[in-house]
């Protein structure tokens, strides 16, 4: 490979010069060669480190992301504020195209990730580091190894993110594309990706540091061995599931699923996530555990005493922005909140009593001896904050009738927030993003086994019973934490997927579960006490449609138009024109899932019917 080729880091301004010249510039200033970054004479290795640290800018950072609002208001857990035509209202209804893209399909994002991940595969080992560090197993190695693996998982992590959302996408390998160069590539079955992914990280996953972390301040954000392990448990459990395992969208097509059931996934899912349990958990090497402070797991570092949860994170600045994006309305000043997120009727009633049982419709206190994580997770008239008692209630003060936002549901998010019941004003804090936390590997096991036994197991009611004892659920007379005994596999399932539900809430875990569950379209047929804004035949695709610049949705075939369901099936675009912006082409046509054959004009009058009823 050339070596005269530019890379252009983000944030790098205009090399300064203490004197004029009366020559043109050469080269373009602003651009380093890739003998700059991967120097032969950096001992040190900064410019490199550097590039890597770039590469981990492309891990989601989930607050507010999904065009100011979170995903879960894509979901039935949630609703945005903002009432006029908002990203996650537009993936509800399916309202996007190869052309008309929401900001949360990331197609060109997670691509030019990976082309910048084998860039430094590639380059990397030119670098004479006299830095060290230690990998896994506590051997003593040249930084490069780590740098290398870390790569590979940033890698993995963009290849599973496509996954969830176009099914089979083209693997790059390790080849850094040109202009110029063929890029027809094919894409690789959904199996041949999961095969990909899991493989990759089995290969990494001893290159990588482990915990505890040597020097946590400066390596805490770092991909370890763990949080290696952990995604495999997430890829092998979405692999399983109905989405793509045993009910996938369109049966035979190994592009968006596999091409027959085979129960022996659960079987596998259950088994990573087993070993996770086993290796590092309290029976274990106890470097992992629940923290019994719930709301500390998102505004703490990794800490074997006080936050042994965490096992992967993208760091947030400190300040109070998640705060006053979500707090509630009704404050002026340094306490102003915008409450973007707005929790459904539907989230707050999957909360059980703190007696483990279901909550009673008919109490005249439905907010009194709760799952102590719902207030952890969500405001509601009456909560405490600021040192004051919220009226959330439709013209309450904070709850503005006259405003031109104001909650939709009288709800407000209060999960990731500091500790500001009685405090005057919003502080700053440290948030956290967290990836993967020991939680999710809990449920992960349970769900598994669960599907691959014939019934539910001890093992299936011991993850429950300790995610509720942590949880601050009463244990009862019968030490059960309001479990029943001798549930069928049916019953269990939707105790899992409502602990799931619940203890996951505004993690991005629901939206992603409903779906690959196939239960997005049964739930969102019966919204419930709230308003989520849906046609008259509701569609939630599962897949997204193939990005492609200049190509036109083919009009809908009499077939189509007739459809009772009002699917539309449509054709995936063949071309796309940018690797670096949009990634590779030459896709099989496959079929997805899209909302009903209504014009524009008619959803317009639509949206405008249903503004006046509100303002009503």
């Amino acid at each position: 490979m050339k070596r005269n080729i530019y890379l252009t880091f983000i944030g790098v301004g205009m090399l300064a010069f203490s004197s004029c010249v009366d020559s043109y510039e050469k080269l373009p200033v602003e651009q380093f060669t890739i003998d700059y970054v991967f120097s032969r004479t950096d001992s040190l290795g900064k410019k490199a480190v550097g590039f890597l640290d770039e590469i981990y800018n492309m891990l989601d950072y989930g607050h507010n992301r999904v065009n100011g609002d979170y995903l879960d208001a894509a979901s039935d857990d949630a609703i945005s504020i903002d009432a006029s035509d908002p990203d996650v209202y537009k993936m509800v209804m399916g309202r996007y195209t190869a052309n008309s893209r929401t900001s949360d399909m990331g197609w060109g994002e997670y691509y030019a990730g990976i082309r910048k991940v084998n860039f430094l595969i590639n380059n990397i080992d030119v670098v004479p580091f006299n830095l060290t560090y230690k990998d896994a197993s506590g051997k003593v190695r040249p930084l490069n190894h780590s740098m290398k693996a870390e790569a590979r998982f940033l890698r993995v992590y963009a290849y599973f993110e496509l996954l969830k959302r176009y099914g089979g996408i083209p693997l790059m390998g390790d080849k850094v594309y040109q202009l110029g160069d063929n890029m027809e590539l094919p894409r690789n079955t959904f199996a041949q990706c999961v095969d990909y992914m899991v493989k990759e990280l089995d290969d990494i996953r001893g290159d990588l540091r482990a915990y505890p972390l040597e020097n946590t301040a400066s390596d805490a954000h770092v991909a370890t061995r763990e949080a290696c392990d952990a995604m495999k448990s997430r890829i092998l459990l979405y692999a399983a599931s109905p989405l793509f395992n045993e009910k996938p969208i369109e049966p035979g097509n190994e592009l968006v699923g596999y091409a027959s059931y085979d129960k022996e996934r659960w079987n596998v899912a259950a088994k990573a996530a087993k070993a996770f349990i086993d290796a590092y958990g309290p029976e274990g090497s106890q470097v992992f555990g629940l923290t019994s402070n719930f709301k500390r797991i998102f505004l703490e570092y990794y800490s074997p005493d006080s936050n042994p949860e965490i096992i992967f994170f993208r760091q947030g600045g400190n300040n109070k922005v998640v705060e006053t994006q979500n707090g509630p309305l009704g404050f002026s000043g340094e306490s102003l909140g915008y409450g973007r997120t707005n929790p459904t009727q539907n989230l707050v009633d999957a909360f059980p009593m703190k007696d483990g049982k279901l909550a009673a419709e008919s109490s005249t206190q439905p907010y009194e001896n709760r799952d102590p994580r719902f207030y952890c997770t969500i405001l509601h008239n009456g909560s405490r904050w600021l040192g004051k008692t919220l009226a959330t209630y439709q013209g309450g003060v904070n709850n503005p009738t006259g405003s031109a936002q104001y909650t939709r549901t009288s709800y407000y998010m209060r999960k990731f927030m500091g500790d500001f019941e009685e405090s005057e004003t919003y502080g700053n804090n440290y948030h956290l993003w967290v990836m993967y936390r020991y939680a999710e590997i809990l449920l992960n096991y349970a769900e598994a086994l669960n599907e691959y036994e014939e019934k539910p197991s001890d093992e299936v009611y011991k993850v429950l019973r300790a995610l509720r004892k942590r949880a601050g659920i009463e244990a009862g007379k019968d030490n059960k934490y309001g479990l029943e005994d001798n549930m069928s596999r049916d019953e269990m399932r939707l105790v899992i997927q409502n602990e799931r539900r619940i203890e996951m809430a505004f993690e991005e875990q629901r939206y992603w579960d409903i779906r690959r569950w196939r239960l997005a379209e049964k739930i969102f047929e019966k919204p419930g006490n709230v308003e989520i804004r849906r046609p008259h035949r509701h569609i939630f695709p599962e897949c997204l449609p193939f990005p492609r610049r200049g190509a036109r949705r083919p009009a809908p075939t009499a077939k189509e138009e007739a459809a009772p369901t009002g699917r539309r099936l449509c054709k995936r675009p063949k071309r796309i024109d940018s690797f670096i912006s949009a990634g590779p082409a030459s896709w099989r046509s496959t079929r997805c899932s899209t909302r009903d054959g209504q014009t524009s004009a008619r959803r317009a009058r639509g949206l405008r019917r249903r503004r006046r009823r509100r303002q009503r």
